[in-house]
């Protein structure tokens, strides 16, 4: 395991910046106002071929609201599971009393902690810096995380703190491979409370507020059916309601997310039931090719009438998943949430699976004689050329109408018992 590096601060002093310097991508939102990261985000990151974890957290502020203080305690989570912190002053503005409270937690910890002086965009901003030596933490390192001055003496000073690396025991590859399961859904419908219930810690903040969570944060679970990595994902909206950059690009993280998982839990809130939005997003999701499981969430909080009726939605407006399993929960209370876990391993295992070349041609064969093709095109063989999902290739005497081709695809996942399981179809005319 990589040793875990931890940049904290108040908000608005460029530590998100200064993320995106180390890793060399825009990988943390930016935007120039502060509160715009709340949960703590990781990814890996290296410096002179010495690898770690770098956790980019939210704002630390003593004394604000109920969301600020969720926000501060994931700070100080990762300041305590970290092996290096990284505490970022805005240079430019000077001490805090904010960053006087952060200080006084740190300084029981001296010997792990770089103070990083902020903003130092050239030689004239130098001598402000030294003011930073009351904090009582030592040399700050003086950067600019925006232009990258000075960062490469601050990662020199970084990794001579980082712990001796481990040797890394020798695995299976194909028993070490971890299932990726994305919670995705309109904002506000209980994502984050069932990211925290699933993976056991409040790792996301949760709060009442419509869009707390800006970017797509993830956590690895050992699980009875092995590893399995949940990505909570920024709530989405119709690109008509999304109004500034923050939104924008948490929806891009999002459909991301979805689009590299290996099954998407589409969470739809049971006391609204099914929205248009709902169906747009689970439209996007099927046809990213990822197995879909909906979540009814809130379920405790319906009557018999409401229950009756988002039922009734589920068959109408999100008729096109197929046999996704549907399972009503509460993420708040944890009441069918464990229900989750053999879909999770029933769905993983459809998508995954292969299906022997002469099962696959008998299917095929009896489609043709059932429903024969227009215009006398044929499929002359058939084979699953790929799995994740399942991927089959019809080598053909000539072009196949798509109606018919969608006519196929449906035998193929009927009669091969595939359920809600997206399938790909590759057509490969014969050569003359």
């Amino acid at each position: 395991m990589n040793p875990v590096v931890a940049i904290v601060g108040r908000p608005n002093v460029g530590k998100s910046t200064l993320m995106n310097r180390i890793v060399g991508r825009r990988e943390a939102i930016v935007e120039e106002r502060p509160g715009v990261t709340r949960d703590r985000k990781e990814v890996e990151a290296s410096w002179l071929d010495r690898e770690f974890t770098l956790v980019d957290t939210g704002g630390w502020i003593a004394g604000g609201d109920d969301l600020d203080e969720k926000v501060s305690r994931q700070s100080e989570k990762a300041i305590k599971d970290a092996d290096v912190i990284l505490f970022v002053v805005d240079s430019t503005v000077g001490i805090t009393d904010d960053d006087a409270k952060v200080a006084a937690l740190l300084r029981q910890r001296t010997e792990q902690v770089i103070l990083v002086a902020n903003k130092v965009d050239d030689r004239s901003h130098e001598a402000v810096v030294w003011e930073l030596m009351s904090l009582g933490l030592g040399d700050p390192a003086s950067i600019s995380a925006l232009h990258g001055r000075g960062t490469g003496d601050m990662l020199d000073r970084l990794i001579a703190l980082l712990p001796e690396p481990q040797p890394e025991p020798e695995v299976d590859e194909e028993e070490e491979r971890i299932i990726s399961v994305s919670l995705v859904g309109r904002p506000n419908v209980g994502k984050s409370t069932l990211f925290n219930r699933l993976i056991g810690e409040d790792r996301a903040v949760v709060h009442d507020r419509p869009g707390t969570t800006r970017d797509a944060i993830d956590t690895v679970v050992e699980s009875e059916y092995g590893p399995v990595r949940f990505i909570d994902t920024a709530g989405m909206r119709r690109k008509a309601r999304i109004d500034e950059d923050t939104e924008y690009y948490s929806l891009v993280r999002a459909l991301k997310a979805a689009d590299a998982a290996d099954v998407a839990l589409l969470v739809i809130d049971g006391t609204v039931g099914v929205t248009h939005q709902d169906q747009r997003l689970a439209e996007r999701v099927d046809a990213a090719g990822c197995p879909i499981v909906v979540l009814l969430n809130k379920w405790d909080l319906c009557d018999a009438e409401t229950r009756a009726d988002v039922s009734d939605q589920v068959g109408m407006k999100l008729h096109f998943v197929g046999a996704a399993p549907v399972i009503k929960i509460s993420a708040l209370t944890g009441k069918n949430v464990t229900r989750l876990w053999p879909a999770l391993a029933d769905t993983i295992e459809s998508y995954r699976t292969r299906i022997p070349t002469r099962r696959v041609n008998d299917v095929i064969r009896a489609a043709q004689q059932a429903q024969p093709a227009p215009g006398g095109a044929r499929v002359l063989y058939a084979t699953q050329g790929a799995t994740d999902p399942p991927t089959f290739t019809l080598f053909v005497n000539y072009e196949l109408p798509r109606t018919w081709l969608r006519y196929l695809e449906r035998r193929l996942r009927e009669d091969l018992d595939l359920g809600a399981t997206p399938i790909k179809v590759r057509v490969r005319k014969r050569s003359e």
